[in-house]
């Protein structure tokens, strides 16, 4: 068994001490690809920095995370659109809204959202979406620059069957982490009843570990716990997980 971690900030510097061992342990478990989300302008370094010590395990995407957009946001945009004629990246993410402890920048958000959204068609280039009580206005976007092209994944998805339906009819993937873990997760009655055709697994490494390592930072190894739970939540042994959510990550991210 094979397996694609679709979002891990391995470059953030609480990795900086023990890489090595945190790369072992992905070995062990088998992790052969993590995809790394961009942040902001000042992460676009160190995440190229790691890709270039290992190009086959990383790949990394361009963009800018919805709570690094604020008053100043369009000189960020035209810093990091910059990285586009230099780098080959294989996604825009990780962008969105996050409106969930401040709605001071829902405006710029919601336009710098906009903004990479058309990147991502210009480019033909699949998007990681980040949405935090902000559904319905991440749901109007989507619908607005779907043209038959978009596809990509949203992140850290922690809604309900109705909306996971949405945004399977988009086109989308769902993306699984350690929620799906957590005991009375409302989240485990959604995924039992989405099918593994549009699951896709990732850690959101160093945040939201697995129930079992809860408290503690996450790593890509630890994927491994949140497609167990998956598997039992789909009743399918932990072999199918693997070939499934592996598949279509591939299909996300190796069109680019």
């Amino acid at each position: 068994m094979e397996w694609i971690d679709t979002h891990a900030h391995i470059y953030d510097p609480v990795f900086d001490t023990d890489l090595s061992q945190v790369l072992a342990n992905c070995q062990r478990a088998k992790v052969v690809k993590i995809y790394l989300p961009n942040i902001d302008t000042d992460t676009i370094a160190p995440m190229l920095a790691l890709e270039a010590k290992d190009s086959t395990l990383f790949s990394s995407m361009i963009g800018i995370h919805p709570c690094h957009i604020q008053q100043d946001f369009v000189q960020k945009l035209y810093q990091v659109e910059s990285w586009l004629t230099k780098h080959q990246f294989v996604g825009i993410g990780e962008i969105g809204m996050d409106l969930y402890r401040d709605r001071t920048y829902e405006a710029q958000q919601a336009e710098a959202f906009d903004i990479q959204l058309m990147w991502a068609r210009a480019h033909q280039l699949p998007v990681v979406i980040h949405t935090r009580k902000s559904f319905s206005q991440t749901l109007r976007f989507l619908e607005r620059h779907q043209d038959g092209t978009l596809r990509g994944i949203v992140h850290c998805f922690s809604g309900n069957l109705r909306e996971a339906q949405q945004v399977i009819e988009l086109g989308f993937y769902v993306g699984i982490g350690g929620l799906v873990t957590f005991k009375n997760a409302t989240l485990a009655k959604t995924v039992a009843q989405i099918g593994l055709q549009h699951i896709v697994l990732e850690t959101d490494s160093p945040y939201l570990a697995p129930g079992v390592h809860r408290g503690q930072r996450n790593e890509p190894a630890y994927l491994v716990d949140i497609a167990a739970q998956v598997a039992t939540l789909q009743g399918v042994d932990l072999a199918e997980v693997a070939a499934a959510t592996t598949a279509n990550a591939r299909a996300i991210f190796e069109r680019a």
